[in-house]
């Protein structure tokens, strides 16, 4: 597992990552649905805060993959599986969209277990892969495994989320600091080093990537 060449040419989407941004589309049209009905009832406020949760672990997991996927697109049985365990997390998360929803409107505590148990299965997937590319990527090994670090440490937090049951305010407490340190991990883990996986100019880079990358394994 090596890094992609940045400036490849006509490299085209797998039909594996096709069918994975197919179950993107899912999620974001319960997603959708749900926050057209909130609107439809004058529910506002439940609406925008259910819609902007699920968008947030819908959105940035998708993105966090394609960063990995576009750093170390290795296409072998692993990576496919692995892929295919993501994919199950979003559809696990798609089906928590409406309950969370539903609870937001009722006012009772937030019902958002199985939303952040997709969102965690996804997560802790994409650790998986950062510590495989740690060990067969030697060159770039402190950075992946930094966000293998980082990532894992973040997913403790959504556990604790998954597990309290709380109302909408303490929720919201809990959930916008690990916002905050999800979108922390990428600038810190490679603030030094650069993309992982490609090729960089950063004069602090010379310690962490080779002049080129490697050639997938």
């Amino acid at each position: 597992m090596g890094g992609r060449d940045p400036h490849e040419r006509h490299r085209a989407a797998t039909p594996l990552e096709l069918f994975f941004d197919l179950t993107f589309v899912i999620a974001f049209g319960v997603a959708g649905t749900q926050f057209a009905h909130e609107i439809a009832e004058a529910h506002y406020g439940a609406g925008l805060l259910g819609f902007s949760f699920s968008m947030f672990a819908v959105i940035w997991a998708w993105i966090n993959f394609t960063w990995f996927a576009s750093a170390y697109d290795t296409d072998d049985w692993v990576f496919r599986v692995v892929t295919m365990v993501q994919m199950l997390g979003v559809l696990v998360l798609a089906m928590g969209i409406e309950p969370l929803f539903h609870s937001l409107v009722e006012g009772r505590h937030v019902d958002n277990a199985v939303i952040v148990a997709g969102y965690v299965i996804m997560r802790l997937a994409l650790v998986f892969q950062w510590l495989r590319a740690a060990r067969q990527d030697p060159a770039r090994r402190q950075t992946c495994l930094r966000y293998a670090t980082y990532l894992g440490v973040v997913q403790l937090g959504w556990i604790a989320v998954l597990i309290i049951q709380a109302d909408v305010l303490p929720t919201i407490l809990m959930t916008v600091p690990l916002y905050a340190l999800e979108m922390a991990t990428p600038y810190v883990a490679d603030v030094h080093c650069g993309p992982p996986g490609m090729r960089t100019t950063s004069p602090n880079a010379t310690a962490c990537w080779p002049s080129s990358p490697s050639a997938n394994a």
